[in-house]
């Protein structure tokens, strides 16, 4: 157990990621703790957050990429002890690692891995992700604990990244709190999601190759031949050329929007008629509990690995195999035909209380009992 005065958060995100979202909600449930907390950053990234609680300190480290992390890292270490840090992404983590050797400070230091290693693998190639398990395997063993976000990514991080089971706690990331239904009720002024309009589809996540929307886009034109609806595509990336590309070749441009980031999905979320998640790995698909949370019925691709947890082995919403078209739109007509009661698919996102998981992160910080396993 830790005896703390100031614990350490080191993230550095794109400003639209999952990871912001879960640091959103994890900070507000921090703030009631009796610890005063830095979270580190580092410039030109996020986490960009709207406010900190009191106990809540940002820092910016002298560092512009991840790579560069170490030698500011090490000098905060030096200068204000903290009593524990926790990091997330394998570059921070490593650093962190290296930072508390050359530093001397003896704090309790804890790893997050949110991405499904073995999915990671496959779209890597052999080369590039044996680079990366070596890398793993040396540094993250010597952490005093390592946080997955669920049992996919931790039975991965001991097959490939050699952390022992003890070391290991899975918490589900931190969706639902008192913030999150407020959000989710606030007013939408949209005419496709309007009563009355076809039902849309929504999609939710950053444009790029490993969420492959194409999927979706193709599964919505099968599906957009048996049935009026629409689809909505929430994030912005890359692959907007690409989609919007083959949207027109599929004629249903029309019928398919594409926004942008948007600050607030929920309500998009609580209007929609289905959400569909077609990632090829997702380390938890934090998208998915978002949207369970406001009651709307779910699709996702069985990918590595979070996705069947969350939807528990496909009992709560529909797992398809990963890049099928054909698979996804027929599930997306069976929920469009016969959705599932909106009570039981909110109670599925219980599990995901923020509460929950910041008694279980201080725990994996040596700061609480872990009151159980890991």
């Amino acid at each position: 157990m830790v005896n703390a005065r100031r614990i350490a958060l080191l993230f550095a995100t794109s400003g639209h990621s999952g990871v912001d979202r879960v640091l959103a909600n994890l900070l507000p449930e921090l703030g009631a703790a009796p610890h005063a907390f830095d979270l580190l950053g580092i410039r030109n990234h996020g986490p960009y957050l709207d406010a900190v609680p009191g106990n809540v300190r940002r820092i910016t480290l002298p560092a512009a990429h991840r790579n560069t992390v170490l030698p500011g890292l090490i000098r905060y270490l030096r200068r204000e002890r903290p009593a524990a840090l926790l990091t997330a992404s394998h570059r921070l983590n490593r650093a962190a690692v290296i930072a508390r050797v050359v530093a001397g400070v003896p704090l309790h230091l804890t790893l997050r891995m949110g991405m499904s290693l073995s999915g990671l693998a496959v779209e890597q190639g052999p080369r590039r992700s044996a680079r990366l398990f070596r890398s793993m395997r040396r540094w993250y063993p010597r952490a005093d604990a390592v946080v997955a976000p669920s049992a996919g990514v931790a039975d991965d991080l001991e097959r490939l990244a050699g952390v022992g089971a003890e070391r290991l706690h899975v918490i589900p990331n931190p969706i639902v709190n008192a913030r999150f239904e407020a959000l989710a009720a606030e007013v939408l002024d949209d005419p496709w999601l309007a009563p009355g309009a076809p039902p849309v589809l929504l999609g939710a996540g950053a444009l790029e190759p490993r969420k492959d929307f194409a999927t979706l886009v193709r599964a919505f034109a099968r599906l957009r031949r048996e049935r009026a609806c629409r689809l909505i595509i929430l994030g912005e990336g890359r692959e907007r050329p690409r989609l919007e590309a083959l949207a027109a070749e599929l004629g249903i441009a029309e019928d398919l929007r594409l926004p942008g980031h948007v600050a607030n999905p929920y309500p998009w979320m609580a209007r929609a008629a289905v959400f569909a998640l077609t990632s090829r790995r997702e380390g938890s698909g934090a998208v998915l509990v978002e949207a369970l949370a406001c009651g709307t019925p779910v699709v996702a691709t069985d990918c590595p690995s979070g996705p069947a947890e969350t939807l528990q082995q496909g009992r709560i919403g529909p797992l398809v195999p990963v890049a099928d078209d054909a698979a996804l739109a027929s599930a997306l007509s069976c929920l469009l035909g016969d959705p599932p009661p909106a009570a039981e698919l909110r109670a599925a996102a219980e599990p995901f209380r923020a509460d929950v998981a910041a008694r279980r992160y201080l725990a994996a910080l040596g700061l609480e009992p872990t009151g159980e396993s890991p």
